[in-house]
Formats: C-alpha cells, structure tokens, sequence
C-alpha cells in the first residue's frame, strides 16, 4: 500500500549518559534465541554499553536527531492506537513484565521507544507466544483464517514449513507497503533479499546480523599434538587459513596414542551436515541461486560446489570421528564436550549452550576458505518476520511502519552493536570475538535452498554421501538434478 511517506530530521532528547566513542558495529533490536547465553565465563569483559558510560559521572539530557515520519500532507503518521506484538518463542509471555533496561544502550533504546510510540500513536512489544515447535503450525492455523483483532509480526525459523506456508501464499507483499526501504542499512542481514520471488518480498528482518558458522577447536589437544592454539588466529588473520593447511594440522592431530593400532585421538568430530554445508560456503558456493533475472537455479553442479563436496566427504572420511555403534544422531555434541576430537564446524550460540560446560577451553575461528574463495564467509540465515498474508492492505501498512520505527538506530548508539555482548560472555577467549565474529559481521553471503518448497538437504543429497560408486558428490547431484528443476520451475513461475 502507498502513502506517499515523508522523512524531516528532527531532534529528540533523550536521558543518557554522555558518549565518547562508539567501537561496534550494528544495532540489535531483540534478545534472539541464537544469541549466547550472557552467563559469565572465565574472561574477563565489560560490556561496551558499560565501558561507554564510565566516560562520565552524571546522567544528561541531551538532544539526539531522529527521523520523523510524515504523510503527504505533512501530518505525522498517526496509527490510531494500533496494539502490535512481535511473536516468537523465546521473549516474556504475553502476560509477563519486559525486563529492565540493564545498560546504557538498553535504556536510551527505551527512551527512543517512548517517544516513538507516543508520537505515532502505537504500541509494540516481542512476547513469546508459540514455542519452538509450535511455531509453523501456528502460523500456519492463523494465517489460513479469517483475520482476528490481534496485530502480528510473526518470526519464523526456516526450512520445509516456512518453504510451504510460502508457496501457499500465506504472506504479505512487503514490497507494495513503502514505509519500508530494503536499501537501508539496517536490512543488510539479507532476509528480505533471501525471500524476494518474482519481484516480490515475504519476508524481513531489521535486527542486526547474525555470525553463523565457524570452526571451534579444542585447546589442550591441539597443545598436545605440538600446536600453539594462538597459530590458528594467527592463521586465520594472515589469510593461510585455507583447506590445505587444515588438513595438514588435522593430519598432526590425529594419533594412535595407545598403540593399539586404533586412533584414538581425532582431528575432528562434527555433524556431517554443518560441516558440509559449510565446506561449500567457504569455496564461494552454493546450492541454490539467483541469475541476473532473480530465477532461482540449480548449483549443485557447479565446479565450485561439486569441489567443496569432494572435499568435505573426503576430510569426514580421513579425520572425523565416527558415530558409535547405538549412538544417538547427535553424538558429536558429547564427543567434542569429552575431547575426542579437536575441531569442530559449529555456529556461534553453542558457545554458550553447548559448550559452556566443558572442560577444556576453546577457540573459535572461521571456517577454512577454499581455493574458489579470497576470503572466510558467514552465510546468513537469519530468522525471518513476516505479516500474514490475510491482513488487508491498510492494516499491513501500519503494522510494517511501526516495525520499521521499531527497528530504526537507537539516537545517539547508531553503531552500537547490542549483540556482540553476549558473545563476550560466552566464549572464552576474546579472539573468538575480535578476530572471528567481528569479521564474520563484514562478510556475508545469502542462501537459497531453504525456500525452495520440497526442496530438503539432508535426503537429497547429504544422507549417505560418500566417496565411490552412486554416493559420491556427481552421482547424487546428477540423480537429484530432474527433482530440484522441478521445485525450481514451480517456484520461479509464481
């Protein structure tokens, strides 16, 4: 819907304390679940919404500018007191109290929220509505029925259910309501570009990037196989963090330290489908993509993608630790946790859930690049918000402007990064975070096969990937290649 929105730079006074320097990068908007958990470790960090208020000893009122948003006729946007709530699974319910603001940022990002709030004439809170499985389906329930009273923004997880509520039409064009413009760089996480169909946007996100994958390595066992931990960042910022120097310290790790003619201590101990995914982001390839004329295609036999596979399926075959007889699927967890194997490929919240028991400290580095990349990438995958489709044209404008208010910079903290925190608190050594995650912030790259309905990884190509006769890497994407055309032509004439 069209309304032909105006901006004016306007000032706005905000109650915070004086800032002196700013050294983050994005702001966040909400708690995500992906976010570590804040619980201390043994490295000492000060937030930097903290460090920046050591910079004074008094509270001021000072002036901030901000944008305001006008209508045509020059009137603020007035959205008559509409009542929003962002759903997901993790937030306070519904019922429940928001915490209190515990830093700096957080309570001028309350300030802000007041003032826009009462400017506009709106309320919007994220309470936690469905759980983490209940989420599609409820979706789903909802968007598939006549519209209630209630006003949502639904944050959704992706994969086949998403995939499907999609091609069912179940969401909102986001490109027909102009209070919103993807070119801001609030957007840059790529959601919206990620979810674009024929021109058409169904999903978005505003919060601020999220660093995914990387490679955890286990400390005491790489000291013990004679490598200095500090080697691996040191490699990784000299740019020779590459495929062939990861199997050659993967080749010093592995030992037979019994001699019973058994290894016993691996270089690695993954879930082959992170690891996998991941060899092929680090080779600058992909699965699905996108052409010049935004139609989604097959990539799976791109030379590229097809050398990341090989590779990967021959280091899980030469290194990996493999699944015990009986073993649970995901036996890795406990086997990294118990020092079996030295590396890991892993996102960056088991930092702080997985692992913040073990024993051993830990490192975390990108994933080693391939000989297609020039850089260590993070592909982005973060959870997308969408409208329901069954809300009408007035009714989805104002619930997309008071998102986009939402999820504008704080004044004054424009380049405050909120999340990064957490990551502080959950890792172990600070490297993880000014080396790896801040460098996983810049370099990004966007995903398509989790949108593509029938379209499932893991059965269609991963499961029983192997390294001769109709398993390797070409055999499977060669019988799979009619079937993903197939999704492909489906999704690429909506």
């Amino acid at each position: 819907m069209r309304k032909n929105l105006s901006k004016k730079v306007v000032g706005l006074t905000l109650t915070t304390a004086m800032i002196a320097s700013l050294t983050a990068c994005n702001s966040s908007t909400s708690n995500d679940p992906t976010q570590p958990s804040t619980k201390g470790t043994d490295t000492e960090t000060t937030s930097q919404a903290e460090q920046q208020s050591e910079t004074t000893t008094e509270e001021t009122t000072t002036e901030e500018e901000t944008t305001l948003y006008t209508d045509a006729n020059g009137n603020v946007v007035d959205l008559g007191g509409m009542e929003i709530y962002i759903r997901d699974w993790w937030s306070t319910p519904i019922d429940g109290e928001d915490a209190e603001p515990n830093n700096k940022y957080e309570e001028a990002r309350q300030d802000y929220l007041e003032w826009a709030q009462e400017t506009y004439n709106f309320k919007i809170r994220q309470v936690g509505i469905s759980s983490w499985e209940s989420t599609p389906e409820d979706f789903l329930n909802y968007a598939s029925s006549d519209p209630d009273d209630m006003n949502y923004l639904f944050i959704l997880r992706s994969g086949k259910e998403l995939a499907s509520a999609l091609s069912a039409g179940l969401m909102y064009d986001l490109s027909t309501l102009d209070c919103l413009d993807f070119s801001e760089a609030k957007w840059a996480n790529g959601v919206d570009k990620q979810y674009t169909i024929g021109g058409k946007t169904y999903c978005m996100s505003g919060d601020s990037i999220e660093p995914k994958g990387g490679m955890y390595f286990n400390k005491r066992l790489l000291s013990e196989a004679g490598i200095e931990p500090q080697s691996i960042y040191d490699l990784q910022e000299s740019g020779d963090w590459t495929w062939d120097k990861f199997e050659e310290i993967c080749k010093q790790i592995a030992k037979d330290t019994d001699n019973d003619g058994v290894i016993d201590r691996f270089a690695m101990v993954n879930f082959a489908s992170t690891f996998i995914q991941e060899a092929v982001w680090s080779n600058n390839a992909e699965f699905i993509g996108k052409d010049a004329d935004g139609k989604f295609i097959n990539k799976l036999e791109t030379n590229e993608t097809l050398e990341a596979l090989n590779w990967a399926v021959d280091m899980l075959a030469k290194y990996d630790y493999p699944q015990p007889d009986g073993a649970e699927w995901n036996y890795w967890q406990e086997a990294f946790v118990n020092g079996t194997g030295a590396f890991i490929a892993g996102e960056t919240y088991q930092a702080g859930q997985d692992w913040k028991d073990m024993e051993d400290d830990f490192g975390f580095v990108c994933f080693p690049k391939g000989p297609n990349a020039t850089d260590y990438t993070n592909c982005y995958n973060d959870n997308p918000i969408v409208i329901p489709a069954n809300y009408d044209a007035d009714r989805a404008w104002k619930i997309a402007f008071a998102y986009n208010v939402w999820t504008d910079p704080v004044p004054g903290f424009e380049d405050y990064n909120g999340r990064i925190e957490g990551f502080y608190n959950s890792f172990r050594d600070t490297e993880s975070v000014d080396l790896t995650i801040a460098r996983l912030y810049q370099n990004g790259m966007t995903t398509y096969h989790l949108i593509v309905p029938g379209l499932d990884l893991g059965p269609d190509l991963i499961w029983g990937l192997g390294t001769d006769g109709d398993s390797t890497p070409a055999a499977k994407a060669e019988a799979i290649r009619d079937t993903w055309q197939s999704y492909l032509d489906e999704l690429n004439n909506k």
